[in-house]
């Protein structure tokens, strides 16, 4: 399973509104997202109106790619849009690269002590 975390910016003066939307999502969205390979995944504001997400997922582009086709994503985007300056999440999104995973190292370390290499 991959993580990936993405930034976006939403409309400073929106952002309790925006968290107000996020802590009641329509449970068809949520089984969608869910059915479409978005695991384990959060949303985060700072506030200047930064958002970053969180999600593991086997393929990224999959997971998009399957929300685009659901009637439900399209009536999330239209209810998100009054939330954003110009373009929305989908057309903003800017994936970061992860550097550091604490278990992955911990993981190679471990496999190195056992194998002498350490």
């Amino acid at each position: 399973m991959r993580r990936v975390m993405f930034q976006f910016r939403v409309a400073p003066d929106r952002l309790a509104e925006y968290a107000a939307a996020h802590a009641r999502v329509w449970p068809e969205m949520l089984d969608a997202l869910h059915e479409t390979g978005w695991h384990n995944y959060s949303i985060f504001t700072g506030p200047d109106g930064q958002v970053v997400g969180y999600l593991e997922t086997e393929d990224l582009a999959a997971a998009q790619a399957g929300m685009a086709q659901r009637e439900v994503n399209a009536r999330w985007q239209a209810a998100m849009a009054p939330f954003f300056d110009g373009a929305g999440p989908d057309e903003q999104l800017v994936e970061l690269t992860e550097i550091f995973h604490l278990e992955t190292q911990l993981a190679a370390v471990s496999d190195d002590a056992e194998r002498g290499t350490r």
